[in-house]
């Protein structure tokens, strides 16, 4: 395959060595950002499935393609390092990573898969001294930051309620909702959870358990309650919207409106366009240079983290969770492997299953 055409920006500063684990479509993500953002050269990559690495190598422009990440590592010793695989393997690729002590690693949402995985992750890169982020990419798109921007400065006044709308589990797309939730209120705590699931089949997500569906309420410090729904809603249904006490915030992705008494009904505000991956690699290297703390703070990662697992929590026990929670296990294994949700229609199967290549059917534990 051919070199990826990309613009050459004008490098400032110091130059980073990045490396990405995982070379599918959000390492392709990855790579596009780091090419886009400049003072940063990619290296090398990592992939178990060594044809796609050699490719993702050859698209990129990279020297060389491991299959084993720890040989990656130990040999071209990065700054930066991706972890881009499917989530049951972040935990482990991150706290390898932090071993071999880069400057920051940027890790894919969502986090991890329990709460204890997510402490380990943060424990490793803390006695390391490793900076981490989580890739919650969407906080550097223009629509969400105008969103946040118009909170901020009291376009709906105080804000009492916000509500997400997502689709294909909690885990996955939905801890863009609920981190998207605390983003646009200013990262606030989170108070207390209060989940219902639905688990009838024995649906997977990334070779992760996954509800069939799932909503749920919580509250955050100052008092604005939240709520959040997904796979309820048939089709591509994803959005957000903030009710204050004198008007209503509704965006998504690529758009943002709201409304207030000085408005006389819905106003568009226009929205730029830009890459967020490549927002996101740029302000990593800032991070590094102490020049600011990234939006994807692991910290802010781990919250997203307490309030799934928190839902889980509230459904399997059946009450309201206080966070942060205690329960480190990932409470949906707990209530399935209990017997406590019992599978009613058998049959194993995993929404992402296109993503493998080959003969694959079933992801490798390799």
């Amino acid at each position: 395959m051919p070199r990826q055409k990309t613009s050459s920006p004008k490098k400032r500063g110091a130059c980073y060595r990045a490396a990405i684990i995982g070379t599918g479509s959000i390492g392709r993500a990855h790579a596009s950002g780091y090419v886009q953002a400049g003072r940063i050269d990619l290296v090398a990559c990592a992939d178990v499935d060594e044809p796609r690495a050699r490719q993702f190598a050859e698209q990129y422009g990279i020297r060389t393609a491991y299959t084993d990440l720890r040989a990656m590592l130990d040999t071209e010793r990065p700054d930066i390092v991706s972890v881009c695989t499917w989530h049951p393997f972040h935990a482990e690729m991150t706290i390898a990573a932090a071993a071999r002590q880069p400057k920051a690693i940027l890790c894919e949402k969502p986090m991890a898969t329990s709460l204890g995985e997510a402490e380990e992750m943060m424990i490793a890169c803390q006695r390391n001294r490793v900076k981490l982020a989580i890739g919650f990419q969407r906080r550097f798109l223009p629509a969400w930051c105008k969103a946040k921007e118009l909170v901020a400065d009291g376009a709906v006044g105080v804000p009492k309620r916000v509500s997400h709308t997502r689709e294909t589990g909690l885990l996955n797309a939905t801890s863009h909702g609920l981190d998207c939730m605390r983003y646009v209120l200013g990262d606030p705590k989170v108070e207390w959870v209060f989940g219902q699931v639905e688990r009838k089949t024995d649906r997977y997500e990334r070779d992760v358990r996954c509800e069939d569906c799932v909503a749920g309420f919580l509250m955050f410090e100052g008092g604005i309650q939240g709520n959040f729904q997904t796979d309820l809603i048939p089709g591509d249904a994803a959005w957000a919207f903030v009710q204050g006490i004198d008007g209503m915030l509704d965006f998504d992705d690529g758009w943002v409106r709201y409304f207030n008494a000085r408005t006389r009904g819905w106003k568009d505000v226009p929205v730029e366009k830009a890459d967020p991956m490549a927002s996101q690699a740029e302000e990593l290297v800032d991070w590094i240079e102490d020049r600011c703390v990234h939006r994807g703070q692991a910290e802010n990662g781990l919250w997203t983290m307490h309030v799934m697992m928190g839902v889980y929590e509230s459904a399997r026990c059946h009450e309201v969770v206080r966070l942060p929670l205690k329960t480190r296990a990932n409470p949906l294994d707990l209530m399935v492997e209990s017997g406590a949700l019992p599978v009613e229609r058998p049959g194993r199967y995993d929404v992402r299953s296109f993503l493998l290549t080959g003969e694959a059917m079933r992801p490798t534990r390799r």
